[in-house]
């Protein structure tokens, strides 16, 4: 089952990976982070897909995706 993983003391609260989600699986927290902003957390994970949108998505690069088996690849590099 696929993981996502968001580090919240990267991430600035733009919501581009909450938007961008496909499962719905993000959400924007209530707490700030250090740095004083909103950050995105995962609410429910057992729907992942690993697709990597949100962690493409992310201008920070403050999330990852782990998959476990199967790795779902949208480009070919």
């Amino acid at each position: 089952m696929p993981g996502v993983t968001v580090d919240k003391n990267h991430c600035k609260g733009c919501e581009l990976c909450v938007k961008a989600c496909p499962q719905g699986i993000l959400s924007m927290s209530r707490k700030l982070s250090v740095r004083g902003y909103y950050y995105a957390e995962v609410h429910d994970s057992s729907r992942c897909i690993g697709c990597r949108i949100c962690a493409i998505t992310c201008p920070d690069v403050a999330i990852e995706v782990h998959t476990h088996g199967t790795t779902y690849s949208l480009f070919e590099y």
